[in-house]
């Protein structure tokens, strides 16, 4: 068992690798190439809209397991924000219609006999072939059941579209059925929505490293990883810029870096090569009174309308089509659609747009197969990260989950 470790990386998937192994009763370093910590989940202060914003709008839900864990173990006191049922409002931008999918708490569907609280215009038989979905084989979701018709087009697109990030037709089975099965087939109580407020940085990133300072874990920012020095089946060294950190018998590694860095500091390591976009508008002005916490979009360029004290801020997942776009021209873009969605008559305020050119793996059959397993060839060595093969898409839930899978096989390593 590893007495010492060092943890390269502090987003999500390594502050979550940290937490675990300080746990366990390892004396942990968690070291950073950046200035800060939270990755591609950070928070920072815009300046020009005077605010402090998160880089993009991360969505969690009640039932992610290892986000109430982890939370749970660093304190984190700053509420999640979200309904207290799972309900889920949309609108749609070109035809004016507004609709409301209410599942209910339990695990039995019978929200899809009421016409209320299922799609407008369908039926409980369209939502049968679900079922094909739930099982653990592996495929393209557009050759195991049809993507067309009102629960596709109105429930089903948008919301595996933000946790897929990759067009839904040509997306995994296998991770599509991991998060059916670990939401919808559990019932509402399992798929009511949550994102942070105020910000990532006060739900997840600032608890977990008081946490850590307040354990006797050292951190280091500002000092990037450039090699791996490897001696047999072992890793001997940590390269910092010429700065070699021997690695000793009774320490381990947790790589937690993304997916492209590894693959140039560890010889052969097969990763994830394809990803793809997010793109997020941010916009410094207060909701109107009765606007939704979080509304979905059809119809218009933005897909997800999110409603902030201080702010409206939008969402479009497997952006690559956006990426290319003037900034100006985008928010523009965005903010007719908010005008739309909110029945806004105003002019656009500050803005900000951010874009996330390799904001995740594509959740495709061939990218998934590429994701390695959190133990390497090298007895100390581990990976954390959500393009490694947590069995999920890559989300905050998978991220969290394989620093805890690394930190898990770290303590249990027999590292002579």
């Amino acid at each position: 068992m590893a007495k010492r470790a060092i943890v390269i990386g502090a987003g999500l998937s390594g502050l979550s690798a940290a937490v675990a192994l300080t746990q366990r009763g390892v004396a942990v370093e968690l070291v950073e190439g950046a200035a800060h910590a939270g990755g591609r989940c950070r928070s920072y202060h815009d300046p020009q809209l005077g605010q402090t914003i998160d880089n993009g709008n991360h969505l969690v839900l009640s039932g992610n397991a290892a986000v109430a864990r982890f939370r749970k173990t660093i304190g984190a006191s700053e509420p999640l924000a979200g309904p207290a049922h799972a309900d889920f409002a949309f609108a749609d931008l070109a035809s004016g219609e507004r609709w409301t999918i209410g599942i209910n708490d339990g695990p039995l569907p019978w929200w899809i006999f009421s016409e209320k609280r299922r799609v407008p215009g369908s039926r409980a038989a369209d939502y049968l072939p679900l079922a094909k979905l739930l099982g653990r084989g592996e495929g393209k979701v557009g050759d195991r059941i049809k993507t067309v018709g009102p629960v596709w087009d109105r429930l089903l697109e948008p919301v595996l579209l933000a946790t897929l990030n990759t067009p839904v037709a040509e997306s995994s089975t296998a991770l599509t059925g991991a998060v059916l099965r670990e939401t919808i087939a559990r019932g509402g109580r399992a798929m009511c929505p949550r994102i942070a407020e105020p910000t990532l940085s006060a739900a997840f990133i600032d608890p977990a490293l008081a946490w850590l300072e307040s354990h006797k874990a050292i951190t280091r920012f500002g000092r990037r990883l450039s090699a791996m020095i490897f001696d047999g089946d072992r890793l001997a060294g940590l390269d910092f810029g010429g700065d070699v950190c021997p690695v000793t018998d009774d320490m381990a590694v947790v790589l937690a870096v993304p997916a492209w860095v590894a693959a140039t500091l560890v010889a052969d390591l097969v990763v994830p090569d394809d990803h793809r976009a997010i793109v997020n508008g941010h916009f410094a002005i207060a909701p109107p009174a009765g606007a939704p916490q979080m509304l979905g979009l059809i119809g218009g360029s933005a897909e997800w309308l999110f409603s902030f004290p201080d702010r409206l801020s939008v969402t479009v997942s497997a952006a690559e089509h956006l990426v290319g776009k003037d900034r100006e021209e985008l928010a523009r873009i965005f903010w007719a659609d908010i005008q739309a969605a909110l029945d806004l008559d105003a002019p656009m305020p500050r803005w900000q747009i951010v874009k996330e050119k390799r904001a995740t793996f594509a959740a495709t059959p061939a990218q998934n197969r590429r994701r390695p397993t959190a133990a390497t060839r090298w007895r100390n060595l581990f990976l954390a990260g959500d393009w490694t093969a947590t069995g999920l898409p890559a989300t905050i839930e998978g991220a969290l989950r394989s620093g805890e899978t690394a930190a898990g096989l770290a303590t249990g390593a027999a590292l002579r």
